[in-house]
């Protein structure tokens, strides 16, 4: 991707993409961003279908066209547009884990959760387990975000 490609499609001169946005990575994050803050989850009244909602969309993101490639290109970018990665981790990643980390917390205000678990442990298996799958099998089953709520669940619940 290069600034002059993203004009011309646009139609538009470099200076005006620079006008909104200061870099190539500042595009790109912000491109993504739109893709990500359009999948708001329902609250389905239940801890565990929150999570399961959670994952279904974030499955939905993986499964995009490039949508696995992509996050491997801003690995891949991190010692050449280091900025890159640290736009992508504030704009999409964050958020993510932020949401996981809500529907944790409220579980933990609801007193649903034994003492002592590590809500940050817990995302950290919900969102890795998508990569692990990925790479196993380039493939991620229709069910996989519920059966994977299901078996971290029982290492959290009272």
């Amino acid at each position: 991707m290069s600034l002059d490609a993203v004009a011309e499609e646009a139609g538009v001169s470099k200076p005006t993409i620079y006008r909104r946005w200061s870099s190539k990575a500042d595009l790109a994050t912000a491109a993504l961003g739109t893709i990500e803050t359009s999948e708001l989850v329902v609250a389905t009244g239940s801890t565990v279908g929150d999570l399961t909602a959670a994952l279904q969309n974030f499955s939905r993101s993986l499964l995009r066209p490039n949508g696995m490639s992509l996050i491997g290109t801003v690995l891949a970018e991190e010692a050449h547009t280091p900025e890159l990665l640290a736009m992508f981790r504030e704009r999409l990643v964050a958020n993510r884990r932020a949401q996981l980390l809500g529907i944790l917390r409220q579980a933990q205000r609801g007193g649903e959760l034994r003492a002592g678990v590590s809500l940050d442990a817990a995302v950290n298996l919900l969102v890795g387990a998508y990569y692990a799958r990925y790479l196993a099998s380039s493939t991620i089953p229709p069910g996989f975000a519920r059966e994977l709520v299901e078996v971290v669940w029982k290492g959290l619940a009272k």
